[in-house]
């Protein structure tokens, strides 16, 4: 039976572990410097920046006399001036590979999705690789658009300090 719900702190290490393992789908464990105590100051400290909700199932392995968590989703508020309307970023969702293809992804998309209309939300947002064809047909068979036209924008905290450095002295 598959249950999806909001991550507690007793899953942020399941959850940091999950992190790993969609960093060596993705091919970019290198870029992996946080840890799961970050993870908790910033999902349950006196300032929380994002939110998980996990998803469970009660026949995959036990580990302390809990259901095993095979997935999660990690979203956070954006605001749409267009719209004028809040939204909700879906900066990862992840399944261990060995319950794919069983409607874990597809409920834990469903569960975004619900959070973000009974919010009021006016969009749900989210970005997939190029390389990743199944992803791109999963999201689209939910009903997703892939935007052609937007690129990605980041700036890392290298470059935050470097504007940060300039603007005082500017």
């Amino acid at each position: 039976m598959l249950k999806i719900r909001p991550a507690t702190p007793t899953d942020v290490n399941a959850i940091f572990e999950l992190i790993l393992g969609l960093a060596v789908y993705e091919k970019l464990t290198d870029r992996v410097t946080g840890s799961s105590d970050l993870l908790r100051v910033h999902l349950f400290g006196d300032r929380p920046y994002a939110e998980v909700i996990v998803a469970e199932l009660d026949d995959a392995p036990q580990e302390r006399l809990r259901q095993r968590v095979v997935g999660f989703g990690l979203f956070f508020h954006t605001y749409s001036t267009f719209l004028t309307q809040p939204g909700l970023y879906l900066e990862d969702v992840f399944v261990l590979p060995e319950y794919r293809r069983q409607g874990v992804g597809k409920a834990l998309m469903m569960a975004v999705a619900k959070i973000a209309f009974d919010r009021g939300c006016g969009r749900l947002e989210w970005s997939v690789l190029d390389w990743n064809q199944s992803a791109i047909q999963f999201y689209e068979s939910l009903g997703a658009t892939i935007l052609p036209d937007w690129k990605i924008c980041r700036m890392t905290a290298e470059t935050l300090a470097e504007i940060a450095t300039r603007s005082q002295t500017e």
